[in-house]
């Protein structure tokens, strides 16, 4: 019978090849199921560079975030105001993409839950201002 492993021998285990890697028709699967939750700075920046008009872009944060610097093409949205209302503009099957600062805010997880309640389509856009920034990309004030 095999002596269990000194806790030198299990340092030495891998810990990215311990547990295998899913099966790629599985891994398929849960990250087409997660991009379909989520999108990221760079993703919006080319579509909005390339004047795709598939989707509102919602800045979800208060409006002084808002008028300190926004995503250009953004439009102001705070998280407590989402109602049936307020979205009635846009037509049913609109893509809608929310953010709010960054990863240390929920608001976008928030204002994507409200939508989603609303039967809206929506998307978060990971990394909010934070990420944008960090692209390199630059807010507007107008």
């Amino acid at each position: 019978m095999p002596n269990a492993p000194s806790p030198v021998e299990r340092r030495r285990v891998d810990p990215v090849t311990e547990i295998p890697a899913a099966e790629s028709r599985e891994a398929a699967q849960h990250f087409e199921r997660l991009l379909s939750y989520e999108t990221d700075c760079w993703d919006v920046h080319v579509a909005l560079t390339a004047g795709h008009g598939s989707f509102v872009l919602l800045d979800v944060r208060t409006p002084a975030a808002f008028a300190a610097g926004h995503v250009p093409g953004a439009v102001n949205l705070p998280v407590r105001l989402i109602s049936e209302e307020r979205v009635a503009g846009y037509a049913r099957e609109t893509l809608i993409v929310v953010y709010c600062n960054g990863p240390h805010c929920n608001g976008a997880d928030r204002a994507a839950c409200a939508l989603a309640r609303l039967g809206r389509p929506v998307k978060k856009m990971i990394g909010g201002v934070t990420g944008w920034k960090e692209e390199g990309f630059a807010l507007t004030t107008d």
